[in-house]
């Protein structure tokens, strides 16, 4: 049985990404030879593939597949793989949620992979709908996707902390988007409905466990952060994995990877 190894990581900008070192001496490119996961998927990559280098839109051994927005240089995903997907859907089917481009959807060795920007809600109460309508759309999206029998992992910036744990000051930020009730109540149905969030499976309460930082208080070398990124898997699935981590020591972002190893 073989080990599928994938990352997620919202990159706030492929562009500048791709001219920072972010570990050690490596930039993205040499970072991801060495890494070599079968399936890596970026969000808020806030490009079109015609606004970056070619090894940036195909690094050598990777097909992608991308969606980017209407508006240029805003939100944007990409999902790099090394075995060719046999599906590849841009859209979870409502037109005016499809226009930020936010998913990019594969089918790899029979497991649908979902790479998700989910929206954030802070700006106002009319984002803050925007981000609940895309949640229940995603969800009708993903329930299709099992109704057909399929196993489905997504992943991706969920823009939410679920639990007190995921985040260093749960009580101050008990009304501020990201942390809302209405927000959580969402992340607390799809467990019910059976979506594993793979990182807690793995490590349970352990605590101080973020993918996100503010960048304007120096948070990250505080370690003041939330667990904003994910991977979830269907129930069937459950048995298949073998770690779920993050890794905070990458940089270029103000968010870093977070990983999943399943068998297939």
């Amino acid at each position: 049985m073989k080990i599928l190894e994938l990352l997620s990581w919202n990159v706030n900008g492929i562009r500048a990404l791709s001219k920072k070192t972010i570990y050690k001496d490596d930039n993205f490119l040499s970072w991801l030879e060495k890494n070599s996961p079968d399936i890596l998927c970026l969000q808020e990559t806030k490009a079109h593939p015609e606004q970056v280098t070619e090894e940036m839109i195909n690094p050598p051994g990777y097909h992608s597949n991308w969606s980017s927005a209407e508006r240029k240089g805003y939100s944007g995903v990409v999902t790099y793989s090394k075995e060719k997907p046999t599906t590849v859907e841009h859209k979870i089917g409502v037109e005016r949620l499809d226009k930020e481009g936010r998913i990019v959807t594969i089918e790899h060795s029979n497991i649908v992979v979902c790479n998700v920007y989910f929206p954030n809600g802070k700006k106002d109460n009319e984002r803050l709908k925007y981000k609940m309508d895309f949640y229940d759309a995603f969800l009708d999206f993903t329930e299709k996707k099992r109704a057909e029998g399929k196993s489905v992992v997504f992943c991706g910036d969920v823009n939410t902390a679920h639990k007190p744990i995921d985040l260093s000051r749960p009580k101050s930020n008990e009304k501020i988007s990201g942390f809302l009730p209405i927000e959580r109540e969402w992340l607390d149905k799809i467990v019910d409905m059976g979506y594993i969030d793979s990182f807690r499976f793995i490590h349970k309460d352990k605590p101080e466990q973020y993918s996100w930082w503010s960048v304007r208080t120096n948070a990250r070398e505080r370690n003041i952060g939330w667990r904003l990124d994910y991977f979830f898997v269907t129930a069937d699935l459950k048995d298949r994995i073998v770690d779920a981590y993050i890794l905070p020591e990458i940089t270029g972002s103000d968010h870093c990877p977070v990983g999943l190893k399943l068998k297939i």
